[in-house]
């Protein structure tokens, strides 16, 4: 156990001499110092645990020593026995209230003043141990805080990235919630697997807009390594790791502006597999990353994992249930809608027609002489001149109008809001546009035409798909009987 150290300032000589031999017989350090302004360089010099001072014949001196101690946080709490020739009436009330901690009046006897010597030390010591333990205690409570903090920050990730987002939404959440928890400026998540020459940035903090960039993974090693190795890196001063040895000279022919001053980069994996990095940086100026910082983030990074999962299979059931639609409505010839698909349609816009009283027509586009032309050349170039008209037939449509294949060697177009004049126009072109298409891939194969009918309807007359479809039928037999390549109302 350290000795006590005791500090006397008194300028009787014979009397600190004789203090001097009493104190350190009891197992005390003991110092003298001159009385008056020497005191304080004493005390910046033996920081002791007592002073024991003489206020003399001038006692406003001694006052003034005490209130400018009093008045330093290093010396503020320390004890102070006072010494004084004078009675204690005189003098203890004065002392005391400049800030000493006990008074003695000479002559005094030894065991009294040995006695209120232990007594200002066991309280020095008393103080001492209690400032230690408040001061454990608010760390203690500091880390509580920061803890329980981040865990309120945690649940609150939790609950935002559990909502319905996409994989895309829930990498620009991550890297924002991250930074906002850290207080750091540059975080992005990279998307790349051991052993890829790129990665690519798909989302990013700093720059909010970034979308799909694409870097050389050769100029960053913290996520090399990070993936090589599938461990968290940490980077506490990027200037001094030897990490970056390979790539300073780069750093210094770029010139950039923006140092990096410590780095995480944390790997993350998805369905087992190891998917990217999130990258996390602070800048010089900025408070470096820590091991704690690591932990918490890695945290975060595990919840948003099993969300960006959960999306990313969503995002697939969803995606194959749309290619199967796409499949069932499809004619997988032509690519044109299936006539399931057709009447559907066919029967919403004749709806929207009778309700809001609109004009709507409907061609029957059919392919001429087609059995002559699987008979003479093969069905597979029957099956490449049903696809060269449906192509006309998309280019010719509007963005409004429906193309679908009917059945065998037909095809309808639906045009809303067209008149018979409209609809006449549009199979004219078509017509035309057909006739003018050369055959491809056969080069006996003459080139393919067709007839068409026109049926156009007003507002309520016709409210049955079928029965346009008929009406349309009925127009083709017309076109058909005038010698085909024609088209007929």
């Amino acid at each position: 156990m350290d000795r006590a150290r005791i500090l006397i300032a008194d300028e009787d000589f014979v009397l600190s001499r004789t203090l001097t031999w009493l104190l350190r017989d009891q197992g005390y350090e003991v110092a003298v110092a001159p009385g008056g302004r020497g005191v304080l360089d004493h005390l910046k010099v033996t920081s002791p645990d007592l002073l024991m001072i003489d206020v003399g014949a001038e006692p406003a001196d001694g006052y003034l020593l005490l209130e400018r101690m009093r008045g330093e946080e290093q010396w503020r709490d320390m004890p102070v026995l006072v010494l004084s020739p004078q009675a204690p009436d005189e003098t203890s009330s004065q002392v005391l209230r400049f800030g000493a901690t006990d008074f003695l009046s000479k002559p005094f006897h030894v065991r009294e003043l040995l006695a209120r010597v232990r007594m200002q030390l066991r309280v020095r010591r008393e103080i001492l141990h209690a400032r230690s333990a408040l001061r454990s205690t608010e760390v203690e409570l500091a880390q509580v805080r920061t803890e329980a903090e981040k865990r309120r920050q945690l649940v609150d990730i939790l609950h935002e990235v559990h909502g319905d987002f996409s994989s895309e939404e829930l990498y620009h959440i991550l890297v924002r919630r991250v930074a906002h928890a850290l207080d750091i400026s540059h975080c992005s998540l990279i998307l790349a697997r051991p052993g890829d020459e790129i990665g690519v940035v798909s989302a990013a903090y700093e720059t909010p807009g970034l979308r799909h960039l694409e870097i050389q993974l050769n100029r960053y090693p913290e996520i090399r390594e990070a993936l090589e190795k599938s461990v968290p890196v940490l980077v506490e001063d990027v200037e001094k790791s030897p990490l970056y040895a390979e790539v300073r000279h780069e750093w210094a022919i770029a010139r950039n502006d923006v140092k990096v001053h410590s780095v995480i980069a944390l790997p993350f994996r998805i369905d087992g597999f190891e998917a990217g990095v999130v990258f996390l940086r602070t800048l010089e100026g900025e408070t470096p990353l820590t091991a704690a910082d690591v932990e918490f983030a890695d945290d975060v990074v595990k919840a948003a994992v099993s969300a960006i999962q959960r999306a990313q299979a969503m995002e697939s059931t969803r995606a194959d249930n749309e290619r199967l639609e796409v499949l069932a409505l499809t004619d997988a010839l032509t690519q044109t809608l299936n006539r399931r698909a057709l009447m559907d349609r066919l029967e919403s816009e004749l709806d929207r027609a009778g309700r809001y009283s609109l004009m709507l027509s409907l061609l029957m586009v059919d392919l001429d002489h087609f059995k002559a032309v699987n008979d003479t050349f093969g069905h597979l170039a029957g099956d490449e001149a049903l696809r060269g008209v449906a192509r006309v037939l998309q280019r010719e449509a509007r963005s409004v109008d429906v193309v679908a294949r009917y059945g065998g060697e037909e095809f309808v177009v639906i045009l809303p809001e067209t008149g018979e004049e409209g609809a006449v126009k549009v199979a004219e072109r078509i017509r035309a546009r057909v006739e003018e298409q050369p055959s491809e891939g056969i080069a006996a194969m003459p080139s393919v035409t067709v007839s068409v009918g026109v049926a156009t309807v007003l507002s309520t007359r016709i409210q049955a798909p079928e029965e346009l479809i008929a009406l349309a039928d009925e127009a083709l037999y017309r076109a058909k009987a005038r010698g085909r390549n024609c088209v007929c109302t």
